[in-house]
Formats: C-alpha cells, structure tokens, sequence
C-alpha cells in the first residue's frame, strides 16, 4: 500500500465499517516500521487490503476489507495468506485478530485458514457489539 493507493483504500473502507479508519491511520501503518499494509489489485483498481503489524513473535491483523462488488471471490482469503506468510518472514509465531461477532463470513474464512477463538472483548465497537479475538500459530500455517 502506497499514500497513492489511499482514496480508493478509503472508499472501500467506508463503505465496509459503520466506524471507519481515518486517512490519518493508514499513513501512520504505511509510515511504520514494524507495519506491512498491502493492497489488492483487480482489473487496475483496488479490490481490497490488509493493514498487518509484525514485531518479534507475535503478528495482529489491524484492519482488513475487500470492495463490496470484488467480495465472494476469494480476495480476503489471499490478502490473509499473504499477510500470514509475511508475517511468517518477519519472525512472528502467533497472528492474533479481532471480528465482529456478527461477522460470520470472516468468521468463517479465518477458522478455514486455521484461526481459532481465544475470547471475547465485550461491548469493543459501537452499538455496543462484541469482539470475538482469535489466533493462529503459524509455525502450524508453513
């Protein structure tokens, strides 16, 4: 992800979180030294993104989305692995992320790539919902 990769990052992230990023956290993961955030690309635009930090053992997902009119295509689950074997050469041993508890199709995609539940953050985003935190060793993932 570049800064010129940002109008159309933050068109898919509008439309995909009722709370969204702010132009202003995707400088900072792009800028940072200990976060790899990349892009999507579908038919010359962006399709979709992942935001991953990665700092000795332990990797988090901080944001992820794929448009609305590219999702059901398998994006998310690329951007995943990608993250995941990035995470993989920088050393980490554990990719920890929180979702939705509503979110059952990421639900789904991260327990088909390995993830499981570890907990529940209570009353983490608006409307007072749930997050439920999941983890994946990745040494199990190579």
């Amino acid at each position: 992800m570049t800064e010129f990769d940002l109008e159309a990052v933050l068109l898919i992230e509008q439309s995909s979180f009722p709370v969204p990023w702010k132009r202003e956290h995707f400088l900072h993961e792009i800028q940072a030294q200990h976060s790899f955030p990349f892009v999507a690309e579908y038919d010359g635009g962006i399709a979709g993104y992942v935001c991953l930090m990665s700092l000795f053992e332990e990797a988090q997902i901080l944001d992820i989305a794929v448009a609305p009119d590219q999702r059901g295509r398998g994006l998310g689950r690329l951007l995943m692995e990608k993250a995941l074997a990035v995470a993989h050469e920088k050393g980490a041993e554990i990719m920890a992320l929180e979702v939705r508890e509503s979110g059952a199709a990421a639900i789904e995609l991260y327990q088909a790539l390995g993830f499981e539940r570890v907990g529940i953050r209570s009353n983490y985003y608006e409307a007072s919902e749930n997050a439920v935190l999941m983890e994946i060793y990745i040494k199990e993932t190579s």
